[in-house]
């Protein structure tokens, strides 16, 4: 409004069709409210209201859609307005959620507020800013038509009986109106600014989206983790054993067939099966070893530790098992860790160490090797750091050239007993 081309901007126009729409929208609302209220007050006695009262809950709903909608004709920056996503699909899932939240009964108050004082305010406004000035600026033409020439009312209550008071009217009518102009963008920002003060989202509520967010997370990452656990079953109790008993017979043929090309096939295809089947078991145990299931972390870690080509020495602490989710992520981490110790680090010795202490699952994995590790360089471990960071934990590397290489992993969690994990 301060720049010099404001009265000759769309602006001015603008604020006017902002004010203008919100008086005819505002009278809908009050229909909107008042109507299915009433009536579905004078019928809630016998139940049949109940519907029409929920009804007039959610009116503020679409209220404040239309209003972030409006907004934009005076401010370009786009109002917030989130609700929360249901539960459950369906039209129950809903009207539960939205009963539920802050942010339909605040739209509500805005909309209650609207439909009784705001719109005969814009209306007021857009009246005086626009009917006087312009009533004003016609002078000479109604003196012209209606007065015969002789005469004219101004604002129906001076009469104009000289063409050069008529002219003069109609000029101050123009300088009226570009003061109005300034007065319609002042009651129009007012406005926008009072409906972004009630109906966009607030910062509490927005930490709790992020609560939920983070809560929704951590559930998609149980989810996971179950299904991998449902696809290791799967693979071990079905595949696996049909693969073995098929290894078996063939073996089995293959001790009772006479030499010569028969026998060399069978042979062949017995060790064929018996590297499928150790294929299968590394498949199984890369996507979550049944020893983790069955045994827990330090079983499961100590079962790494004796499968890499390293030394490494096992120290976990762990009075009861973490959590599901964050029993997987160490494990896997810890894998990774000394997947990399054995290709890249050219160290002769490992340790993993750790244990829960102040509420937090605490492993290391350390080497003598050379150092440098780069986790950008494609190590494997960016991906595990975003598995851990859905869980809130903490995953940090220390890896000078030269050596030693540290990798440290912090979970929050609480440990339970074996007993009640297996329960």
């Amino acid at each position: 409004m301060s720049r010099p081309g404001f009265l000759l901007s769309a602006w001015p126009w603008r604020s006017a069709a902002y004010l203008l729409s919100g008086a005819v929208t505002g009278a809908v609302t009050l229909v909107g409210i008042v109507t299915p209220a009433v009536v579905g007050g004078a019928l809630a006695v016998v139940l049949v209201g109940l519907p029409l009262l929920v009804m007039a809950a959610l009116t503020g709903i679409p209220v404040a859609w239309a209003e972030r909608r409006r907004v934009r004709l005076v401010d370009r920056d786009p109002m917030p307005g989130r609700h929360q996503v249901p539960t459950a699909p369906g039209l129950w899932a809903w009207l539960r959620t939205r009963l539920r939240e802050q942010t339909t009964w605040r739209e509500l108050g805005y909309a209650l507020l609207f439909a009784v004082l705001l719109w005969p305010v814009d209306a007021l406004a857009v009246t005086v800013a626009l009917v006087f000035p312009l009533s004003m600026v016609v002078t000479p033409l109604v003196m012209a038509t209606v007065g015969d020439g002789h005469e004219a009312k101004v604002l129906k209550e001076w009469t104009v009986t000289t063409w050069p008071t008529a002219f003069g009217v109609a000029l101050l009518g123009l300088l009226l109106m570009g003061l109005c102009a300034y007065v319609l963008g002042v009651a129009a920002g007012a406005r926008a600014g009072l409906a972004r003060l009630l109906i966009a989202s607030r910062e509490g509520e927005l930490d709790a989206k992020v609560v939920e967010l983070a809560r929704s997370r951590v559930r998609l990452v149980d989810a996971f983790e179950a299904e991998r656990r449902r696809i290791e079953r799967d693979l071990h109790d079905g595949a696996q054993q049909r693969l073995v008993a098929l290894t078996m017979a063939l073996g089995l043929a293959r001790l009772d067939a006479r030499p010569g090309a028969l026998a060399d096939q069978l042979t062949r295809a017995h060790e064929e099966a018996g590297k499928a089947l150790a294929e299968l078991r590394e498949l199984i145990h890369g996507i979550h070893p049944k020893v983790l299931t069955d045994y827990g972390l330090r079983a499961a870690v100590s079962d790494a530790a004796d499968r890499c080509a390293v030394p490494v020495d096992v120290d976990l602490e762990l009075p009861g098992r973490p959590p599901q989710a964050v029993e997987s992520a160490a494990y896997f981490v810890v894998c990774e860790a000394l997947a990399n110790v054995d290709r890249h680090s050219g160290a002769g010795g490992s340790r993993v160490s750790g244990g829960h202490h102040g509420g937090r699952l605490v492993l290391e994995v350390r080497d003598d090797g050379c150092g440098g590790a780069d986790p950008s360089a494609g190590s494997g471990l960016t991906g595990l750091a975003d598995r851990v960071s859905v869980l809130d934990g903490r995953l940090a590397l220390t890896s000078p050239p030269g050596g030693p290489t540290l990798l440290r992993v912090e979970f929050p969690c609480e440990l339970t007993k074996a007993a009640d994990r297996s329960a």
